[in-house]
């Protein structure tokens, strides 16, 4: 197989050739064939300038034009075959784009860029198996091309492997750090995998790449939530509005945020956001008609979950939260009609159980409803109005399931396991459950626990072994740190300590900020504590200079700058400036994974 440089070689003198043979034979026609020659050439610069612009239409008509020249080398007509079936994708012309890059790949094999946009085009067709296909093809033609990397990870979680999509989005971040794309989708999938600290730190590393990420601060907010940060998450959720005011998610989310702090105001004016943008969808009626009922807006609640139910009839949300609403207004009678409809539909929802609690407390039926607590709390670990009710009623163990796992505690820490999911407890800190994210296989074994002195008093760092993953020599052990401020029973972040002989540097200063530069080369910082001094800026990330490690040239259309949709022959990384202009959103192509 030829490699990059001498396969693009080969097709420049291949154009060279063709050139000089049509000039031997009539020097009278020299004119005419030079004509010819820079028209094509003309016809495709247009292309791609037009094609940059966003001008797609153009960008068809002037490639469609170079195609016309009889004289084209194969190689040449594909490249030019392939930036028309990128313009045809922008346009929505699915079919014409598809031919384009099958007639490309049948003249010039050997061009990765081409399986790469094709694999794009199946990915999207709902087609992920063909689609990793043709990635694993790009990949094979270019070791370097981070954007298939990230591309192939995309369709592998679409497969349901989310731990072989980490390996393809971390070797896309090897190959372009900077790049928020592949971070963000490493962040996806950590969550799918039920890891949200790890998440926060990919999520975290992408919106510092691109601060104008919506999707970015989106999804950390998601992850956020997980952890019970509800406060940052709003903070997030904010932001993405702010980039995006027309994201009916985030509003959802940030509402459901405030809901559960008793921002009962803010949650109602997100919740009529999103069913503003989604008013045919019961999910917006749903969530503020149980924000009126708490609310004590009995009528705008019965308003909200009526609609509901007519927009979604089969909605066992809805019937649950009408009969909370009819429980609260101290008709618990009328309420055992829709929660009966409520557990006919989905017994085992979690909000339909935490409606039935209530309605069973009413009652008087106290050990039935701290029975429907526990399942709610079961169903939605976290949940927290479950867990609110639960404590209220003077239930100190509102976990169910939970089994010691013997001989991976240390000191006055046990590991237990809930759900195949682990967790580290310490009976003199009853409300704290730390969970023990795992990066590779094996189990969680907790090493070391220290509490911090002044200013840190009530910082307390927990170490874990968190897996075997296979490192660049071979399999490697990994560390993570959990930093837990005992006063707040909260966990701050979950840092990887250390892989293999590699292990993170901890900085704790007198300002009352923890740095710390962890083995995967980012350096992460947080306030803990008022300190001495006015702490530098929480939450820095060092960054690396981009780097090429594998030689790709810069003209490579694989050497992307952090771009991972579709890719024309014309990429070129752009040369940063120190006082460049603020960007503007990235278009939904632009940001085809995120």
């Amino acid at each position: 197989m030829t490699t990059r440089s001498g396969k693009f070689a080969r097709r420049d003198k291949a154009i060279l050739a063709v050139t000089l043979a049509a000039l031997l034979p009539m020097v009278a026609s020299t004119s005419a064939i030079a004509a010819v020659g820079q028209e094509t050439q003309l016809n495709v610069r247009n292309g791609a300038l037009a094609l940059q612009r966003g001008q797609s239409p153009e960008a068809i008509e002037h490639y469609t034009a170079a195609l016309n020249d009889r004289t084209l080398p194969d190689d040449r007509r594909a490249t030019i075959l392939n930036d028309r079936g990128v313009a045809f994708v922008r346009l929505g012309k699915t079919r014409e784009a598809i031919d384009d890059f099958n007639k490309a790949v049948e003249l010039f094999p050997e061009y990765a860029a081409t399986y790469n946009n094709r694999g794009n085009l199946l990915l999207a067709l709902g087609l992920p198996g063909e689609a990793i296909k043709d990635f694993n093809r790009a990949l094979v033609l270019a070791p370097g091309y981070a954007a298939a990397y990230n591309n192939r990870a995309g369709a592998l979680m679409q497969v349901g492997k989310p731990q072989k999509a980490i390996r393809d989005f971390t070797q896309a971040i090897k190959l372009i750090p900077e790049a928020a794309a592949p971070l963000a989708g490493r962040g996806r999938a950590q969550l799918v995998l039920n890891r949200p600290h790890a998440a926060i730190r990919d999520f975290s590393r992408a919106v510092g790449s691109d601060a104008r990420f919506a999707a970015g601060y989106r999804d950390r907010a998601e992850a956020k939530l997980k952890v019970g940060h509800y406060a940052e998450a709003i903070e997030d959720l904010s932001r993405a509005i702010a980039f995006d005011i027309a994201n009916a998610d985030a509003y959802m989310l940030r509402g459901d945020a405030y809901l559960t702090l008793g921002k009962l105001e803010e949650s109602i004016a997100d919740f009529t956001r999103y069913q503003e943008l989604r008013p045919q969808e019961a999910k917006g009626f749903e969530a503020r008609g149980l924000a009126h009922i708490l609310a004590n807006v009995p009528d705008a609640a019965l308003s909200d979950l009526n609609r509901a139910i007519e927009i979604n009839p089969r909605s066992a949300v809805a019937f649950a939260y009408r009969g909370y609403s009819y429980t609260r207004s101290g008709q618990p009678e009328i309420a055992r009609s829709d929660l009966a409809t409520a557990a006919k539909l989905d017994a085992k929802d979690a909000d339909v159980l935490w409606a039935k609690a209530a309605t069973d407390e009413a009652l008087g039926d106290i050990d039935a409803a701290i029975a429907d607590l526990k399942q709610a709390v079961a169903a939605r670990p976290g949940f927290k109005r479950a867990l609110d009710d639960l404590t209220r009623l003077g239930v100190a163990d509102a976990v169910v399931g939970d089994t010691v796992v013997e001989g991976l505690g240390t000191n006055d820490w046990q590991v237990i396991v809930n759900a195949g999911r682990y967790f580290a407890i310490n009976p003199s800190v009853p409300k704290l459950r730390v969970p023990l994210e795992m990066m590779g296989e094996g189990k969680p074994r907790l090493l070391s626990w220290e509490e911090k002195d002044k200013p840190f008093r009530k910082i307390g760092v927990l170490t874990y072994h968190s897996g075997v993953i296979e490192g660049p020599k071979g399999p490697e052990e990994m560390e993570h740190a959990a930093i837990i401020d005992l006063r707040t029973q909260s966990v701050v972040a979950i840092e990887p300590h250390r892989q293999g002989k590699k292990v993170a540097g901890w900085t704790w200063s007198e300002n009352g900020t923890v740095t710390v530069a962890s083995v995967d080369g980012v350096t992460d910082q947080f306030q803990l504590r008022q300190g001495l001094t006015s702490p530098s800026l929480a939450g820095s990330k060092t960054r690396r200079r981009r780097r090429y490690s594998d030689g790709t040239p810069s003209w490579a259309p694989w050497a992307e700058d952090g771009t991972f949709g579709f890719n024309a022959t014309n990429s070129r990384p752009r040369k940063r400036r120190a006082n460049r202009r603020r960007r503007k959103p990235k278009s939904f192509f632009e940001m085809l994974f995120n």
